[in-house]
């Protein structure tokens, strides 16, 4: 049943809703009621990191850690001062979940499921006495004239609530009810998506992985200014699809040129280092040792170094019209300078 009185009321019971409650609770600010509009409270938890949940990051700094937000990274730096990823490592070990760290810096729960996370968050919401209420939804939300807010719910009921928390995520629903109360909102744009390469070659090679890839997106002219002529840029592992790029690299490189992206219209130049960080003159030394140690063997059967992908070196290849079946030996010099240019700067609309 719905409380008439809630000291403080949480709408969303995804992961951020389920911690802001959990907290609220735990400090001793009364009866905490959170709304969840699904029968389903922490789905995207259940789902995320492939069924695993990649509960945060091994960045210790917080003025290090606003650097990977895109976006509002000068706000979070007050609150990251005051529970950052090394809280929250701490929050789940006193609430029976231990988390472990990866190789590159992702912290998993011990279990490697997902599961174990939800549980612990339930648990805690349980233990701390929040009362959840799943197929709920908000909405009204108007300020109340003696202070606090007066709450209607999907199928008239109502509540008195001396504080709102709108964890919504990326529902309308939020940010609905927040312009409804007078907060001023950016408006939304799409981010953190894949880029798709229409009729490119390189759609051929769907399931190849690279890592490391550095990607430029360069933009039209005007927008470029902005950025004093710099192009966006971004590191890290790259999947081709069959529809486009995917992957962590590309991932970031659309969230943080999401508005630039937009204004656009999508429009601009991809460039992609396949090299990993090898210079020109690396790569030289590479063909050159080829051309002396693997003279007989064809192209097509002896990559420049080991972790360049067969099929995308075939791919390259094929792209600027040279025969994978030619021996090393032939390779002539203007050929050779073409693979250079091709594996440190592929260049695609």
């Amino acid at each position: 049943m719905l409380p008439i009185h809630a000291a403080v009321v949480v709408a969303g019971g995804g992961a951020a809703g389920f911690m802001a409650a959990i907290c609220a609770a735990e400090a001793g600010l009364g009866d905490i009621a959170l709304l969840e509009a699904t029968n389903e409270p922490l789905h995207k938890v259940l789902i995320s990191g492939g069924g695993r949940c990649n509960v945060t990051h091994a960045c210790w700094d917080p003025r290090a850690l606003v650097g990977h937000y895109p976006r509002g990274g000068q706000a979070l730096r007050g609150p990251f001062s005051r529970f950052a990823a090394g809280d929250a490592v701490a929050w789940f070990a006193d609430h029976g979940l231990e988390l472990v760290e990866e190789p590159d810096g992702r912290l998993f729960p011990r279990s490697n499921r997902s599961e174990s996370v939800a549980a612990t968050l339930r648990r805690a919401a349980l233990q701390a006495g929040v009362q959840l209420h799943t197929g709920v939804s908000l909405q009204r939300a108007a300020a109340a004239a003696g202070g606090g807010f007066d709450l209607l719910v999907r199928g008239g009921g109502a509540i008195k609530a001396d504080r709102l928390v709108l964890a919504t995520g990326s529902h309308p629903s939020g940010r609905q009810l927040a312009a409804g109360l007078g907060h001023g909102l950016v408006a939304p744009v799409p981010s953190l998506f894949t880029l798709a390469l229409a009729g490119d070659p390189l759609l051929e090679l769907a399931g190849v992985v690279m890592d490391p890839v550095e990607l430029a997106l360069h933009l039209p002219l005007e927008l470029q200014a902005a950025r004093a002529g710099q192009p966006f840029r971004q590191r890290g592992p790259v999947l081709i699809t069959h529809w486009g790029l995917s992957g962590p690299a590309t991932l970031r490189l659309t969230a943080f040129a999401a508005r630039a992206l937009k204004a656009s219209g999508y429009r601009g130049e991809l460039r992609l280092d396949w090299s990993g960080g090898l210079s020109q003159q690396d790569l030289e030394g590479l063909f050159a040792e080829a051309k002396r140690d693997q003279a007989k063997r064809q192209l097509a059967n002896w990559r420049p170094w080991p972790a360049l992908s067969r099929r995308l070196w075939l791919a390259l290849l094929q792209r600027h019209g040279l025969d994978p079946q030619q021996r090393w030996a032939d390779l002539a010099k203007r050929h050779q300078q073409l693979l250079v240019s091709a594996l440190r700067d592929t260049r695609l609309a």
